[in-house]
């Protein structure tokens, strides 16, 4: 059976887009990715390399009068985000598909996806927790209980009448500042298990590890994949996806990624993006040599070593 997910990108995240899709078709091999381009650039690039298991989509081929509507009024990143809600209705209603997960396209997968979506099970709607290390951690406020990153909606009355509602919402209002208990697209799904039938939320918490939860975990090797331990309740999980949020990395004059070291939470899912992101750049060069979108600023020395020092103190404490 054929997996479907989507993601959405612009020119700086393309190379993310093909790195979470390599790393994804190492153990989803029956796959296809809608990729939904937000600029010519990155559709024009992604179109030429010609993936087997990719479907590039313009911007013009997803929107409709409701959202050209507000488009003017919205940034570039707010516009983004509420396509988080109309992308995979798009591909519900238009394309006829009978489940979609949408992904963020800052993910690099290291295990097995099958496990989501056989603990998914015949629900109509998944959502993931934050699964914050600190349960007071005041970043709750700003981006809610569940996370955006990974979604699976199934083509049916509930996931239907959810991505709807969720669009609506974010037509309505979708901006990069707090007002009123909401936040961009993210804080509407905090009451989704009580608001629409068929909503589950995933146990596993191999799945979206991040920034935001890392320091909650152990993390140790078993039978060659990377495995983590939930501090305060002695769970185990293989890990399946690494949340790679936040990450900058800089172009040496070597044509070396280097990340920022205050971006390195974990040295062996940080260097495993980091190979991932060089390939994808190389496949990039080969037909658009001069690619360049997506690098944060070089580090001079001085700033290398301030990085590094509080890198230190950070992991001492």
């Amino acid at each position: 059976m054929t997996r479907h997910f989507c993601t959405l990108f612009d020119k700086a995240f393309l190379a993310r887009g093909l790195s979470l899709f390599d790393s994804l078709a190492k153990h989803c091999p029956d796959l296809m990715v809608w990729m939904l381009c937000m600029d010519n650039e990155s559709y024009d690039t992604l179109s030429k390399l010609n993936y087997r298991n990719i479907t590039p989509l313009r911007l013009s081929e997803v929107e409709d009068a409701e959202l050209l509507g507000v488009k003017s009024g919205r940034s570039n990143s707010e516009y983004c985000w509420m396509m988080s809600s109309s992308l995979p209705l798009f591909l519900l209603e238009k394309k006829g598909l009978n489940m979609i997960t949408y992904l963020d396209a800052d993910m690099y997968f290291l295990g097995d996806v099958e496990e989501i979506f056989y603990e998914f099970g015949d629900n109509s709607i998944m959502i993931i927790p934050h699964w914050y290390a600190d349960k007071n951690d005041p970043k709750l406020k700003l981006s809610g209980i569940y996370n955006v990153g990974m979604l699976i909606f199934r083509n049916d009355k509930n996931g239907l009448g959810c991505l709807h509602w969720w669009k609506n919402k974010c037509v309505e209002w979708c901006f990069a500042r707090y007002e009123d208990g909401k936040f961009g697209d993210q804080l509407y799904l905090n009451d989704w298990p009580e608001r629409f039938e068929g909503v589950y939320v995933l146990k596993n918490h191999g799945a979206n590890v991040a920034s935001w939860n890392i320091e909650g975990y152990e993390f140790f090797d078993k039978e060659h994949k990377l495995n983590l331990r939930v501090k305060n309740t002695n769970e185990h999980f293989p890990v399946i996806f690494y949340h790679y949020h936040g990450l900058k990395f800089f172009l040496t004059y070597a044509h070396k990624i280097k990340p920022y070291p205050v971006c390195i939470l974990n040295g062996k899912m940080t260097r495993q993006v980091i190979i991932a992101l060089e390939e994808s750049y190389h496949k990039l060069w080969k037909i658009e040599p001069n690619w360049n979108y997506g690098f944060a600023p070089k580090l001079d020395i001085l700033r290398r070593i301030k990085q590094n020092i509080v890198l230190y103190f950070s992991k001492f404490n």
